[in-house]
């Protein structure tokens, strides 16, 4: 019988290993393509509003497909649904592969394909990863995977700056790995869960729970893509690359830490955190904001926030919430992934009639942030109130221990 359940956990923990590895792919095979989008319409698109409108649909593309295939997962198997979304994800590789050959029309049909592609599977595969994982290890294993999807993120950028096409290919082949490993995860797995009563989209969407972390959510997200557009504006082009290192440094350090921190303490005080700490960086620049050292504070803060938030609200909390429910993960997280994807859609099309002075636009954001507190103090903690006095329980036993080995010590 033991050997059994180590059977188990070592199937378990390989199924785990796959699925982890398929985020990491999809998230950095995306930022990938994200990238040599922006690249080959940076010299294809002359007119500003045309970007918007490119990038913008793109966005509200991987919002539509994320619904429907959450819609899906009610009626086709994981794993089935999961290998159609690889291969899609293969063939728009390929296709995108096509652009510096084709017209701007076709381009542009292909990357409205490739956006189609990245959202469809991705609510399957997050709560394929939430089906796997435990309230205790579900943030630190979040944490470890948006962390090395985040640091594959420069040499992307490295790549496509170099060659666009080498850049193709390379994702191209990155997602053909990924293809492969889901074929080992076929081999091995089953379904993980019995599949969880369907729920509709309209009741998860008046669940009070699940609505006091949603706003926050919204409210950050659209700030962010607010100030981004103002920021860039503003200051000079060196100066905003720089800062966008160093918040992407931060961001990526970040999610490593706040991922243990969540599964310790509760995902409520680590969330509470960033918001507080997102606000005094607010404040210091809309005081300051000719002030370096008020916009170095201020991407530093913004990255660290950036992180938590990305492996919270992202990867996290949706599962979270529909474990305690026991309704479709999927549905929880089509939702729940919203927010980032609209705040690039506002942002894009902000950017062309925005204007307003950096303090005005960072008092603002102070503001709204502090209204995006609020919803926060009344939202239960997702992480059972027995996991963390059990923690405490541990820490404070060991604590004892060695005090006790160092009096008999002393006493000796």
């Amino acid at each position: 019988m033991i050997n059994n359940i180590s059977k188990r956990r070592i199937s378990e923990s390989k199924e785990l290993f796959i699925v982890a590895f398929l985020l990491v792919n999809s998230l950095s095979w995306w930022f990938f393509e994200r990238q040599n989008i922006y690249v080959i319409y940076e010299e294809a698109i002359a007119s500003l509003s045309q970007k918007v409108i490119v990038f913008g649909v793109q966005d509200l593309l991987i919002i539509c497909s994320g619904i429907i295939g959450a819609f899906l997962s009610d009626r086709i198997k994981k794993l089935l649904i999961l290998s159609l979304w690889m291969i899609l994800g293969v063939f728009s590789s390929i296709l995108m592969c096509l652009l510096p050959y084709l017209s701007l029309a076709h381009s542009i049909l292909i990357t409205f394909f490739c956006a189609i592609s990245f959202g469809i599977g991705m609510p399957s595969c997050l709560g394929y990863f939430a089906d796997l994982t435990t309230f205790e290890n579900r943030a630190s294993t979040a944490g470890l995977v948006f962390f090395i999807a985040s640091a594959i993120t420069p040499l992307t950028i490295m790549i496509s700056i170099s060659s666009t096409m080498l850049s193709l290919l390379a994702a191209l082949i990155w997602r053909g790995i990924g293809l492969s490993m889901l074929g080992l995860l076929k081999k091995t797995s089953k379904d993980v869960t019995e599949k969880e009563k369907s729920r509709a989209f309209t009741l998860i969407l008046t669940d009070k729970k699940f609505l006091l972390y949603l706003f926050p959510w919204f409210m950050f997200s659209l700030i962010y893509g607010f100030q981004k557009v103002i920021l860039e504006k503003a200051i000079a082009a060196d100066l905003y690359a720089l800062l966008r290192v160093i918040q992407s440094i931060f961001g990526t350090s970040s999610a490593i830490i706040s991922g243990p921190l969540c599964d310790k303490l509760g995902r409520k005080p680590v969330v509470i955190y960033g918001f507080v700490s997102l606000g005094i960086a607010y404040a210091a620049v809309s005081m300051a904001p000719n002030s370096l050292l008020a916009l170095y504070f201020y991407s530093v803060i913004d990255g660290v926030s950036w992180g938590i938030f990305m492996v919270i609200f992202v990867l996290v909390l949706w599962g979270d919430l529909s474990s305690i429910t026991l309704n479709s993960k999927e549905k929880y997280y089509a939702i729940g992934g919203i927010p980032f994807f609209l705040a690039e859609f506002t942002g894009f099309i902000l950017k062309p009639h925005l204007q307003i002075s950096v303090n005005a636009a960072f008092s603002i954001a102070s503001f709204f942030l502090f209204l995006a507190v609020i919803p926060l103090m009344y939202a239960p903690e997702t992480l059972p109130e027995k996991l963390i006095r059990r923690r405490e329980l541990k820490e404070y036993v060991e604590k004892a221990k060695k005090i006790r080995e160092k009096y008999e010590k002393e006493k000796d």
